[in-house]
């Protein structure tokens, strides 16, 4: 592993699609690094309702004037990524007591497998606590409209 002084974060997450609390999210953290990482994890389990392709040109358009931000695929453990990327941090936002109990699990096992990597854990506001992609693939399932629910200049279609 080479050595950096930058400090660089990964945000991880299917992002399927990504909705407003991931980009309030990733705005509270980009201040804090040097290069913020947003990291599409890609489990062959899962069905995705977009593409891979859709979800990262999402990204991609959403951040183009950011140049802190990279947008990255990656597939196996998150700590093994930060690992690769020579990221020390991982990103997280917390909307709920449970998400808390969630992640927390996470992190400790993840700190458990790379001592080096650390969370880092940004709470959302309250009006975006409820939005979840889940929720959101849903309403779109049923033609409801999400624009209030997906970061301006998204076209889901």
């Amino acid at each position: 592993m080479k050595i950096s002084s930058k400090k660089i974060a990964v945000f991880p997450g299917s992002f399927d699609p990504i909705t407003i609390g991931h980009e309030s999210i990733i705005y509270k953290a980009l201040p804090l690094f040097d290069e913020l990482i947003i990291a599409i994890g890609i489990n062959a389990e899962k069905k995705y309702f977009f593409s891979l392709e859709k979800r990262i040109l999402f990204l991609e358009q959403l951040f183009k004037k950011e140049p802190k931000i990279k947008i990255k695929t990656y597939k196996g453990l998150t700590v093994d990524f930060c690992e690769q990327q020579n990221a020390k941090y991982i990103v997280r936002g917390l909307r709920t007591a449970a998400d808390f109990e969630f992640e927390r699990s996470i992190a400790q096992m993840n700190k458990a497998m790379n001592n080096s990597v650390e969370t880092v854990f940004f709470i959302s506001n309250p009006e975006f606590s409820a939005i979840t992609s889940t929720i959101v693939r849903e309403i779109i399932r049923y033609d409801g409209d999400v624009k209030k629910f997906i970061p301006k200049g998204i076209n889901l279609k």
